[in-house]
């Protein structure tokens, strides 16, 4: 199934907006009132010249502190290479100051994996002379340093960290870090999932990089350890759980139950091999110790 790459950014941003205009741009930061946010519907465009739709991705109602009037910012996420993007921003601006008549700030985020040299501009202009000349504003992930970003307290940071910039040879140690950054969030479990599901839409770590990932948590720090240990049973339980009741959804209750138990199993396998107690185990899965037992039995 393809991935929805803008319903995933707008996700994220729209629960993480204060900390992403923070993180990126920090002189605007210092003049939003963050006291007043709406998220406005969608907005739909209808491209008439080429007979397409384009669908806004995500426009904030706020505004500066110390004035009463409202600003809107649009967010647009750029998932692939498009030479027209500069033009479309413009024609978004255009309609958008149009129906709503106010200040707008326009902001690009550029997701995908090619680093290019992106303009942030759309110019017309005649021999004799300028007509236009319209800015937005641009995050270029593919060119930012993920390990720029690792001691950062900032949730979307960890997030975006997949689809920074890194080497294939750096996969395993990203996720280490990320695991890492979001134990210090300490972030409730919805936040907590909702950047587990998008840093892992876009790094999918091979089986036997995942046990090499295993075999450096088990190197870290007792305390640290535990914590990072916790949040990749508790997702890999949740992927469980969350199988079983699209089994169910589909009709096909007792197969995905069948391989859903499997997992399981095969998971509290893994978690003996590092050493785990029965007590431990049952008390991760929230299963009775004698449930635990019965599924290493069956191995």
């Amino acid at each position: 199934m393809a991935v929805d790459h803008d319903r995933l950014f707008k996700e994220l941003i729209q629960t993480f907006f204060e900390e992403f205009i923070l993180l990126f741009f920090p002189d605007m930061y210092e003049h939003i009132d963050f006291r007043h946010l709406s998220f406005l519907s969608e907005e739909l465009f209808t491209d008439v010249t080429a007979g397409e739709k384009y669908r806004v991705d995500l426009l904030v109602e706020t505004k500066l502190k110390g004035e009463d009037g409202l600003i809107i910012v649009h967010i647009e996420n750029q998932s692939y290479v498009q030479p027209s993007f500069p033009e479309r921003m413009f024609i978004y601006f255009s309609r958008l100051f149009e129906k709503y008549r106010t200040n707008i700030v326009p902001i690009a985020v550029f997701s995908y994996d090619a680093i290019r040299d992106e303009t942030s501009s759309f110019t017309l202009q005649l021999p004799f002379g300028n007509i236009l000349h319209f800015r937005f504003f641009t995050v270029e992930l593919r060119k930012q340093n993920w390990r720029n970003y690792i001691r950062s307290e900032n949730p979307i940071a960890a997030a975006l960290l997949s689809k920074m910039g890194y080497t294939e040879s750096e996969r395993i140690e990203l996720k280490k870090q990320f695991l890492r950054m979001l134990v210090r969030l300490e972030l409730d479990e919805a936040k907590q999932r909702l950047l587990l599901g998008f840093f892992e839409t876009y790094v999918k770590l091979s089986d036997e990089e995942e046990q090499r990932l295993r075999n450096e948590v088990n190197q870290m720090e007792t305390k640290e350890k535990e914590k990072v240990l916790e949040l990749l049973i508790s997702y890999e339980q949740k992927g469980i759980e969350k199988g079983i009741q699209k089994g169910k959804k589909e009709g096909l209750e007792e197969g995905f139950k069948q391989g859903m138990k499997q997992k399981e199993r095969d998971l509290i396998r893994k978690m003996r091999e590092k050493g785990m107690s029965v007590t431990e185990i049952a008390h991760m899965l929230d299963l009775t110790e004698e449930e635990v037992w019965e599924r290493l039995k069956d191995q």
